[in-house]
């Protein structure tokens, strides 16, 4: 490996993989191939923003659940768990590693008689995997919830262990120090062209805003909500667009009698959680479509019109509270299936993508780093085949779907 700065531009004309965008995904796969000791390749990473301010990752919620719809999701996650759990001696340097300060508090799917069949389905394939879940009557809910309003609710799904929050920064963080300890790049810059062959089935060469240009073995598109527009650089389909997602955290002046409110999904789309101190909200735009990768704008008529009453219905102490501060970022949104496309693209083997995470990026980075990292090394997947979302059902117009998502 070459170099360890921790910034401006390359150090080299060539590297064996670059990678471009360096948040939580960048880096996974960057800290996972620096740590393989079959993968003797060089890396860059090339990240436009060093500081990472608007990155999906430092305005993500942050958190961690067993409980989707696909086996592959399900497992994904809970590796991640696995993953935390070690995560200072995963990517500790001279003894030191970020606080991820998780915090086991589970996730709870609300559903009227409309929704059960689904959280059923859900329930069956989550358990196959070995998640510790469980189907809640509404007498049960109420048992457990009691300042929960469940009149209209046929049930609930309720992680029981290792689904919560955690410090979406430092797991970003963790990845890059343990990754520029083992020799990987990282670079300040825009790419803006990649060079191919002229017939167009390999990239030869990366281009960037400095005037920089690098040859490589291969590239890996890790630019979240930016994704599309990179793979238009080599004339790659990729379904993937920006959408904007609130944030609002509130203080109660009643507290809640009961235990520790779950991230709960209320059948509105709604979703609420503890926020210590606090609690914290949000919920779908009504007019979901995609935004400006640049627009960050609070859309505050969605806390009056739409997330508080919502609140108050489920949760009526919470007609008593106040915002305390909120928030924006962008999911890097499949309109396809809600699903990741990972792996090499057919028309151009040597270009990779790690994209449209659909807002559960953060929690699979461990996971998704890891394979990728396999199929960069080994040419396949050896611990969770991630085959199921590859590029090839983009190009054949196939969904993969994953329903349950916030």
């Amino acid at each position: 490996m070459t170099g360890t700065g921790r910034g401006g531009g390359p150090r080299e004309t060539a590297y064996d993989t670059v990678i471009v965008g360096g948040a939580v995904m960048g880096s996974s796969l960057a800290y996972w191939l620096s740590e393989n000791p079959d993968y003797d390749g060089t890396v860059l990473v090339v990240e436009m923003d060093s500081t990472y301010e608007r990155a999906s990752t430092t305005l993500s919620e942050a958190s961690v659940r067993h409980q989707f719809s696909e086996p592959v999701n399900i497992r994904l996650s809970m590796f991640a768990t696995e993953f935390i759990a070690e995560f200072h001696q995963h990517v500790q340097v001279d003894g030191e590693s970020p606080d991820l300060g998780f915090r086991d508090t589970g996730y709870l799917f609300l559903a009227t008689d409309d929704g059960m069949d689904v959280l059923r389905e859900n329930h069956e394939a989550q358990r196959s995997c070995g998640a510790e879940v469980a189907l809640l009557s509404p007498g049960e809910l109420a048992d457990r919830f009691g300042y929960m309003h469940i009149d209209d609710l046929a049930g609930a799904s309720l992680g029981l262990r290792n689904e919560g929050t955690l410090d979406a920064y430092s797991l970003m963080r963790g990845f890059q120090q343990r990754a520029r300890h083992n020799g990987v790049e990282y670079a300040t810059d825009r790419v803006i062209g990649l060079r191919t062959t002229p017939a167009r089935d390999r990239v030869t060469h990366v281009e960037m805003a400095s005037g920089a240009v690098v040859a490589c073995d291969r590239v890996v598109n890790c630019t979240g909500p930016r994704a599309r527009w990179m793979a238009d650089l080599v004339d790659l389909p990729l379904p993937v667009e920006p959408r904007i997602r609130g944030a609002w955290v509130f203080d109660c002046r009643t507290p809640l009698d009961g235990p520790t409110l779950p991230l709960t999904i209320d059948t509105t789309g709604m979703h609420v959680r503890t926020e210590p101190p606090h609690y914290l909200a949000g919920m779908p735009p009504v007019d979901d479509i995609a935004v400006d990768p640049e627009d960050f704008a609070v859309r505050e008529a969605e806390w009056e019109d739409h997330i508080w009453p919502a609140l108050v219905h489920r949760i009526p102490a919470f007609e008593r509270i106040g915002v305390t501060h909120r928030w924006v970022g962008h999911y890097a949104y499949n309109t396809l299936d809600h699903n990741a496309v990972v792996g090499p693209a057919g028309a151009v083997p040597n270009f990779y993508f790690c994209n449209g995470f659909s807002g559960h990026g953060l929690q699979q980075s461990a996971g998704v780093g890891r394979a990728l990292n396999e199929l960069i090394t080994y040419n396949e997947y050896r611990t969770i085949d991630l085959s199921q979302m590859g590029h090839d059902r983009i190009v054949a117009g196939k969904p993969f779907l994953e329903k349950a998502i916030i």
